[in-house]
């Protein structure tokens, strides 16, 4: 690591003018720039939720980090996570304050997923999340479109969201619930608002965990739920010219243009205001029904595998 070219809040910051990844048309000092402007809107997704970060180094395909490099300097927050997949525990970080998040940003953490729980309470979601990505090749309208079918779903049980850009080609909608909310409630009204998005047009909404199986139609993805994370509001994206999530109003959701939202533009489109604190709803208990309902629909994702097992010894006995 060469000699700092700057320093801020005690990070030494280097390479500033490194290009920050190909397509990006972006430095590392834009990074670094954009995390600064917005730390006091970033920080309050990510304090005290144990933090995944995508970075970029260069010549480098991105890497998803979870578990916190040995050099990471002690004052930085953490948290311990067992993983059951491997079987080990995980020392993830926890972003609580504008030093840590500088040096993430210096080591060129580009993408900042935060977990759906705060540490200290796993059990129990804060929200609930709803991802529609549209098939390949599909406009950001068929996904904008889906969302409208999701706001009435809410509405009809009861309950109201707030919705931003991926930062790629999709959507998500956010609900605020409160914090009795065990995580297994939310992954249950999770499912049950995908099937009732899903019913209110079949042609254009799918719940089809399998892609062969969408036909198409916009996957609404209920399986955010439990561990799983999701990329944080301002959070920007490892993709061509270096968009970030970005929150819609829902009148001004049918004339966005994702694309328009990047590191280099957002801070000038935001100025002192927070869209995101003030589009999100107050948390919402669950109505009783939903999660009833919901818990009756299997897992997306265990459904499919068991599927996919299926198909397999079709082929196989047809073969």
């Amino acid at each position: 690591m060469g000699a700092a070219d700057e320093t801020r809040d005690g990070i030494s910051l280097t390479n500033l003018d490194q290009p920050l990844f190909d397509s990006a048309g972006a430095t590392k000092r834009d990074l670094v720039d954009y995390l600064d402007a917005l730390h006091g809107r970033i920080l309050p997704e990510l304090r005290d939720r144990p933090l995944s970060v995508l970075r970029v180094r260069p010549g480098q395909e991105p890497f998803m980090q979870k578990n916190l490099p040995k050099y990471t300097p002690e004052w930085v927050r953490r948290t311990e996570v067992w993983a059951e997949a491997s079987h080990r525990r995980i020392s993830y970080a926890l972003c609580d304050d504008r030093r840590t998040l500088l040096w993430f940003a210096n080591q060129r953490a580009v993408e900042y997923h935060p977990t759906l729980a705060r540490t200290g309470a796993p059990e129990h979601a804060t929200h609930l999340v709803l991802d529609l990505d549209p098939p390949a090749g599909e406009t950001f309208g068929a996904a904008v479109r889906v969302a409208l079918l999701v706001r009435q779903a809410l509405g009809d049980a009861g309950l109201a969201g707030a919705v931003k850009t991926s930062g790629a080609k999709g959507l998500h909608v956010i609900v605020p619930v409160t914090p009795e909310t065990t995580a297994e409630e939310a992954a249950a009204a999770t499912r049950a608002l995908a099937a009732h998005t899903e019913r209110l047009d079949p042609a254009l909404a799918t719940t089809a965990f399998i892609v062969a199986d969408r036909g198409g139609r916009v996957f609404v993805d209920s399986t955010r739920a439990h561990g799983a994370t999701v990329v944080a509001v301002y959070s920007p994206r490892i993709r061509p010219g270096a968009p970030v999530s970005y929150p819609i109003g829902w009148a001004d959701l049918e004339s966005a243009t994702p694309a328009d939202f990047t590191v280099k533009t957002v801070p000038a489109l935001l100025g002192d205001r927070d869209p995101w604190a003030e589009a999100l709803p107050a948390p919402q208990s669950l109505p009783a029904e939903l999660v009833a309902e919901g818990r009756t629909i299997p897992v997306a994702r265990v459904q499919a595998m068991h599927e996919g097992k299926r198909r397999a010894r079709a082929r196989r006995e047809a073969g």
